[in-house]
């Protein structure tokens, strides 16, 4: 598929890459794949990120601290660079449509992939699209630079046998301070501060801790500014496209500076801060909302959604190579597409039950849960 179109030159497409381009969840099949319960703890540790952000309101943690904090458990179990590359690149699972849809955006304005994910993952997926690793933010790091003597590395198991046994953490839905959180989970959390904060500082897995910077939520916030700043435009002319909680700051910096923000089978913390929310198995639906955005900017971008369907595609899309595919895309019918409105509780919750049968579907259970 190619750009036909004059498009404004200003504007830019973002998208973060697990969830709506890919359906992995790459560090938590490092963990299945290097550490024993892998699953479990990294589960309880997302939980744990997402307690810190959204309910303990620690000052000074960034979400997305998951990628840090499983790193030292990742290089006890024996974890190289090496093996982290070659475990990425194996198992890339691409939405439907994904490497067309990357193709297809980069003709029309500057595209860029902001990730939380780590680098090994993110180069092997650059390779396997040909989308452009230098227009990527990632987490940046190498495992082989860090050393770990013998004696830390059985601390590090024992700690890991402590963390598989501890008790889930729930988070109830209207949480907002840690006297919403149950007894057990705030005892959980309070152990992992001591493990993460205290008892880890002094081995070489606390230098990990402290130097590996995940671009996650705020990082991701500070990427879109840096993108735009370089080209000379502003948040206000980017589409970003997210799905999770790591993607909640940038929505809402692009959002409130008039960009268009989407949620891509999108959990409960993006779905809060975009304007259009999308629940899709093909990327088809980005690349149609991507060309009218390119052409008419946000105002555009909403059109189509509150218009959305085919009749609403065959008049504001200017693509004939995109609307020819829309029956291969969609055999069943189009898929939804809804402009997210403030305060309608209802439309947003059952958003919310499509968008997590959508994750569920594509991408497993245990992944869709995270946050």
């Amino acid at each position: 598929m190619r750009g036909e179109q004059v498009h404004h030159q200003g504007r830019v497409f973002i998208t973060d890459c697990e969830g709506p381009v890919s359906k992995n969840d790459n560090a938590f099949e490092l963990m299945v794949r290097f550490v024993p319960e892998g699953d479990r703890i990294f589960t309880l540790l997302s939980r744990y990120d997402d307690a810190l952000v959204e309910v303990v309101r620690r000052p000074g943690y960034k979400v997305g601290g998951t990628l840090r904090l499983i790193l030292p458990f990742l290089k006890a179990y024996g974890a190289t660079d090496s093996l982290i590359r070659d475990c990425s690149a194996a198992n890339i699972d691409l939405i439907e449509g994904a490497r067309d849809t990357l193709m297809y955006v980069m003709d029309l304005m500057p595209s860029f992939i902001v990730s939380t994910s780590y680098e090994h993952y993110l180069s092997a997926l650059c390779r396997r699209t040909g989308f452009p690793y230098s227009n990527v933010y990632c987490t940046r790091f190498g495992i082989d630079g860090y050393g770990m003597r013998r004696e830390e590395i059985t601390r590090l198991k024992e700690i890991r046998d402590e963390i598989s046994a501890m008790p889930m953490i729930e988070m109830p839905e209207n949480a907002v301070s840690p006297d919403d959180l149950p007894i057990e989970s705030m005892e959980t959390i309070e152990r992992l501060d001591e493990i993460f904060i205290e008892e880890l500082a002094g081995m070489e897995a606390g230098r990990m801790l402290s130097e590996v910077d995940p671009v996650g939520g705020d990082g991701k916030a500070r990427a879109v500014e840096e993108i735009t700043e370089h080209l000379g435009t502003t948040p206000g002319d980017v589409m970003y496209i997210g799905d999770s909680i790591t993607d909640a700051p940038p929505l809402r910096l692009v959002r409130e500076s008039g960009g268009l923000t989407v949620s891509f089978n999108g959990n409960e913390y993006a779905i809060r801060e975009a304007e259009i929310g999308v629940v899709s198995d093909h990327t088809l639906v980005t690349s149609i909302l991507a060309e009218v955005f390119s052409r008419l900017g946000r105002e555009g971008g909403i059109r189509l959604a509150e218009e959305w369907g085919s009749q609403g595609v065959e008049r504001l899309s200017a693509a004939p190579d995109l609307k020819a595919r829309v029956t291969e895309a969609y055999p069943e019918g189009l898929p939804v597409v809804r402009v997210i409105s403030a305060g309608n509780v209802e439309s947003e919750e059952s958003l919310k039950k499509a968008s997590s049968a959508m994750r569920e579907r594509l991408r497993g259970g245990s992944i869709a849960r995270l946050g």
